[in-house]
């Protein structure tokens, strides 16, 4: 995309209006999250997947069902059990009347999946939303079945109680463009969210988009142009949280056993795009990659013994880094 290509800046300046329409109409029914809000957008709009890590009743469920409202998307919940089977949510095969075999498809096949407490299931169903995450696609009895277009997992966890529960594997946790991280609302959100959940408040919310113009949108933030040292700033940002490596610090050397791989890189400089088209620029700057750094990073660092024994937190390690 160039500032020369008059329909393409026409069409960065209906992404900034429809932005401010959907954080004005998803704000009728989420009270604060501006950033978990954001964030969730910008994972949409490039083509990511996000992992909510908070505790019970901070309206996780609620904050997805009222974007896929929004944005006029198919919506599936699907919670997460340790009996749940890959074929429950990816669907079975039953024979007809005809004695021919049909598929029946599952849940996964809607735009926006909310994968709740997605580390209650085994490792083997896990897998099998992995393959969906990654390929947009499911192969069920041979045969391979495309997924819903646009297609975005939202999954949460609960960073409480790890009683019975499996963690998710690095692979997987890699997949996630975004690991946000929900805290408590303010006293005066909470308020205003009593307020609201004590009457009989419903809100009429309008669809503000449909999935082609998401596609568009999408299409659009990958033709954004991005400055050379914007890009090298990304690159070796991922590259610094790799111990023993070039660029290391020492904080990184001391603290972790392993940094984040190339997908921090493309998803940093895909995430500063979409936050800068969402901030009305054309090309995105250092502190657009900044903006969207933590909860990229955030899940692709692993901590040593060390670190756990000085208390030194993932988000210390890169404040340090930014």
């Amino acid at each position: 995309m160039s500032q020369n290509n008059p329909s393409d800046v026409q069409a960065m300046n209906a992404l900034v209006a429809d932005y401010k329409k959907l954080r004005s109409e998803i704000g009728k029914v989420i009270i604060g999250q501006d950033e978990v809000v954001r964030d969730v957008i910008i994972s949409i709009f490039s083509q990511g997947h996000c992992l909510l890590v908070g505790v019970p009743g901070l309206a996780k469920t609620l904050l997805v069902n009222t974007i896929a409202r929004v944005l006029g998307l198919s919506y599936n919940r699907i919670q997460f059990t340790p009996d749940l089977m890959p074929s429950d949510i990816i669907g079975t095969e039953i024979l007809d009347d005809s004695r021919q075999f049909k598929f029946i498809k599952g849940p996964l096949f809607a735009n926006i999946i909310l994968a709740d407490e997605i580390n209650r299931t085994p490792p083997k169903t896990q897998a099998a939303l992995l393959e969906a995450m990654q390929e947009r696609a499911v192969t069920a009895a041979g045969k391979r079945y495309e997924l819903g277009n646009p297609f975005f997992v939202l999954a949460t966890q609960n960073p409480i109680e790890q009683e019975g529960t499996y963690p998710l594997p690095e692979a997987q946790l890699d997949r996630f463009m975004f690991n946000v991280m929900l805290d408590y609302p303010s006293v005066q959100e909470e308020i205003q969210v009593v307020k609201n959940t004590t009457s009989d408040y419903n809100p009429a919310l309008d669809k503000i988009l449909t999935s082609e113009q998401i596609i568009a949108y999408q299409q659009l933030i990958r033709r954004i142009p991005i400055p050379d040292n914007v890009l090298q700033y990304a690159v070796n940002l991922s590259t610094k949280t790799r111990p023993n490596t070039p660029l290391a610090t020492e904080m990184v050397n001391n603290y972790l056993s392993w940094g984040a791989g190339p997908r921090a890189s493309q998803f940093l400089v895909v995430g500063a795009k979409c936050h800068a088209a969402f901030n009305g620029k054309y090309a995105p700057d250092i502190e657009d990659v900044k903006a969207v750094a933590p909860a990229i990073l955030r899940h692709r660092i692993v901590k040593n013994y060390k670190s756990e024994a000085e208390g030194v937190s993932v988000e210390k390690i890169i404040s340090s880094l930014l």
